[in-house]
């Protein structure tokens, strides 16, 4: 009897599946789940840095996203923990790409490395952290 039960729900679950619902709730069979590299950049101005050279230089980067055809996705803030564990990093940006092949594109880009000359006088320190994620 158990045994009956058992494969009447395993179908049911599999009728949902093809149809889409199960209890009036929709949802999608999952194709195999996509990658993106992320690339998080972290940086340190130096003291004497003006504010608007900090915003010249987050203008900037953000502009890297319309110059290089291989980012697909970008987002900077600035650091808001209440936690004060950020050792002098203020700024965030997360650059995201396809695959790595894509970043290792990026990187020697002319735009990059115009950006990078920019950045080089006021920048007192970066942290770089680059890792795959699924969405």
């Amino acid at each position: 009897m158990m045994l009956k039960y058992t494969l009447v729900a395993l179908l049911m679950v599999l009728a949902a599946g093809i149809l889409g619902r199960l209890d009036g709730v929709s949802f999608a069979l999952q194709p195999e789940a996509k990658k993106v590299y992320r690339h998080i950049v972290l940086f340190k101005f130096k003291e004497d840095a003006s504010a608007e050279q900090i915003q010249e230089i987050v203008s900037a980067f953000k502009q890297l996203s319309n110059e290089i055809n291989t980012i697909v996705a970008f987002e900077h803030g600035t650091d808001v923990s209440p936690e004060k564990l950020s050792k002098g990093f203020t700024h965030c940006f997360q650059v995201t790409f396809r695959t790595r092949e894509d970043l290792e594109a990026y990187l020697p880009h002319p735009s990059h490395q115009a950006f990078t000359m920019k950045l080089k006088p006021i920048l007192a320190d970066v942290l770089v952290v680059d890792y795959w994620t699924e969405f």
